[in-house]
């Protein structure tokens, strides 16, 4: 399999002044904006995107789940889309990940001064996504045949 080509990391200005991105944006604040205000507020925007989960049962009108099976996640923007996803989920809605490996260590993660790298399970407690594996997963949330055939 393929992996995929890391993002370029944006390069930082060392000569910018302190609290400019870089040495042209100060300049043109010095030479051509400077009675306007500089980063003085923020905006916030949203990117109007849709998600379409692996797996979806309704238990009833007030319990959906929706299952994430996943094998690994790639990088940041992969995995912290999941957060928005749970955000706007309506209230009786969850979304809970199905990992191949949840010891699996976290794309980018840095070691720790043990050795070890947080993990795919450790992640998702930490953002209070409820995670199974197949050793794990509730009996009333497999199939019934699969349930009869242990």
């Amino acid at each position: 399999m393929a992996r995929r080509k890391p993002r370029k990391i944006r390069p930082k200005d060392k000569n910018a002044p302190r609290g400019y991105d870089s040495s042209w944006e100060y300049e043109i604040h010095q030479r051509l904006f400077s009675d306007w205000l500089h980063h003085y507020d923020t905006v916030k925007y949203s990117i109007p995107k849709k998600y379409e989960p692996d797996f979806v049962k309704v238990f009833d009108e007030n319990k959906v789940i929706l299952i994430e099976a996943k094998g690994r996640f790639w990088d940041y923007a992969e995995y912290s889309k999941y957060i928005h996803v749970r955000d706007a989920l309506e209230d009786n809605a969850e979304l809970v990940f199905f990992f191949q490996k949840p010891l699996a260590p976290m794309p980018q993660s840095k070691k720790r001064r043990d050795g070890t790298k947080r993990t795919h399970a450790e992640w998702a407690e930490t953002n209070n996504f409820r995670w199974f594996d197949e050793d794990t997963l509730p009996e009333e949330w497999k199939n019934d045949s699969t349930q009869n055939n242990q």
